[in-house]
């Protein structure tokens, strides 16, 4: 599981990542709020551990600017600001939890694995985009009458788009989420996936139908928001 910390405190940041990182869950951090939101919407990261004092842009608003995307990911705020207002500001803006400073690193990891365990009951089966619709069970795709069953690689790549429409994805970014290579090692296996995916939408169909993925010259894949 991806975990994301914003967080600008040095020695804080040390102890949570160490803490997630020995519970087995892959951190990447930013001491900083605009990059907090930038990586927040990429659709990489499974849950946001939050701190709302934050240079660049603070923690509520990095959440209200995911809500006015209609960005979402699960989010637990862990902040010295416990007043009941920002708490309760917290939650109307998607918080699932609040961890007031300071705190014990035993509880925040409880309360991470809580917060994935509640988010991962509550998802549907099925995820749907337009005409879409991807099964996560029998890993099979549905478009336009065409039944297909993916690959593991295949459905990873395909649910990672579909979770954010009309975001583009760099290839580095599919690699790191995927393949879990984070830098690029020039290598056309994700492009050769894309094509993979494509040619089992458009079995037995007009390969001239627009595609719900675009291929962006020079940057990388989205899936149209239509589908």
């Amino acid at each position: 599981m991806k975990v994301l910390l914003v967080e600008d405190d040095a020695q804080i940041s040390a102890l949570v990542i160490n803490a997630l990182r020995q519970a087995n869950f892959d951190v990447d951090h930013t001491d900083n709020g605009l990059t907090g939101l930038e990586k927040s919407t990429t659709g990489l990261y499974d849950l946001l551990v939050l701190d709302l004092m934050l240079p660049g842009l603070d923690g509520l608003s990095l959440l209200k600017r995911m809500k006015e995307m209609s960005q979402w990911i699960p989010t637990l705020i862990l902040s010295a600001k416990g007043d009941l207002d920002d708490r309760l500001l917290g939650f109307e803006l998607g918080a699932c939890d609040y961890i007031p400073k300071p705190f014990y690193v035993e509880e925040l990891v409880a309360r991470v694995r809580a917060a994935l365990a509640k988010t991962e009951g509550i998802i549907d089966q099925s995820l749907m985009v337009g005409d879409l619709r991807l099964d996560r069970v029998s890993r099979q795709v549905h478009w336009q009458g065409v039944k297909a069953t993916l690959s593991q690689r295949e459905f990873s790549v395909l649910e990672l788009l579909m979770r954010s429409p009309g975001h583009i994805f760099s290839r580095k970014q599919i690699l790191l989420h995927v393949w879990e290579i984070d830098f690029d090692p020039n290598t056309n296996v994700v492009d050769v996936c894309i094509q993979r995916i494509k040619r089992k939408l458009t079995r037995h169909q007009n390969t001239n139908a627009e595609l719900p993925i675009d291929s962006v010259r020079s940057v990388g894949y989205r899936m149209n928001k239509g589908a």
